[in-house]
């Protein structure tokens, strides 16, 4: 600085005007040129650290979805066989010639109901991007439509889910009733061998529950909400998870 101060300053003393005028605006120019390399070192800089944070939660959102695929597939093959074993009841149901022995219902009874239907997707690395505003770190619009839709998509999976519950409970709750017994699928799903208690040595039939139609009628209920539950639900969930993760791979250098 000092140097181009010395210059200016002999011009002048020189009463060469044209001269120092021209290279006051050559000096301007320089350091426009100065300040513009200086931004787009920075500007690059920047983008490369935004990069290299992208990178990071997306190796990261990599691991979230396909663990959360893994829990949803295993979930899928729980509520098709709580479907099957319902479909079965109703079979021994409406067929006069076809009864199960006693423990064929109980085990029946319990590997159809016995399983609560939750799906607990990995979504914290999700969740603190979008709750921090790091959302928009994500470069490809698609991605993070798809990532937004994901949340909203999961309060309608619980509501669904919530509805089968209540279903699967309304079947439970019949055998809590003194006219049937949970004693009796216990002992005969070998519950109680697991869990440490004694087998009883009476136990009450649950058999006549094949001639309830209140039983009936909340099998049927069960077995409608626990289809909607695959088809409408969990398979275009499933569809909505394998296009994410083919978009996080399709990003990640």
């Amino acid at each position: 600085m000092k140097f181009f101060r010395k210059i200016r300053q002999r011009l002048l003393s020189q009463n060469k005007f044209r001269q120092y005028l021209v290279y006051a605006i050559g000096e301007i120019i320089l350091v426009v040129i100065g300040i513009l390399i200086a931004l787009a070192i920075n500007n690059k800089n920047q983008d490369r650290v935004t990069q290299e944070k992208e990178n990071i939660y997306l190796q990261g959102l990599r691991k979230e979805f396909e663990i959360s695929k893994t829990k949803l597939a295993e979930l899928i093959q729980v509520n098709k066989d709580n479907f099957n074993g319902a479909k079965q009841l109703l079979h021994y149901i409406s067929s006069a010639d076809e009864v199960p022995t006693e423990k064929q219902f109980s085990q029946l009874l319990f590997n159809s109901f016995s399983s609560d239907i939750l799906f607990n997707p990995n979504n914290s690395l999700l969740q603190e991007i979008i709750n921090s505003g790091s959302l928009k770190d994500i470069s490809n619009t698609d991605l993070r439509i798809q990532l937004t839709n994901w949340v909203s998509t999961l309060d309608d999976i619980a509501k669904q889910e919530n509805d089968l519950g209540i279903q699967r409970e309304k079947v439970i709750d019949m055998l809590r009733t003194e006219n049937y017994s949970l004693r009796t699928i216990f002992d005969d799903a070998g519950v109680n061998q697991e869990i440490g208690l004694p087998i009883s040595e009476e136990n009450t039939s649950n058999l006549p529950l094949l001639d309830s139609k209140e039983f009936e009628n909340n099998i049927l209920m069960f077995v409608l909400a626990s289809s909607a539950m695959e088809k409408a639900h969990y398979q275009p969930l499933m569809d909505d998870l394998n296009s994410i993760l083919q978009l996080i791979e399709s990003e990640i250098d």
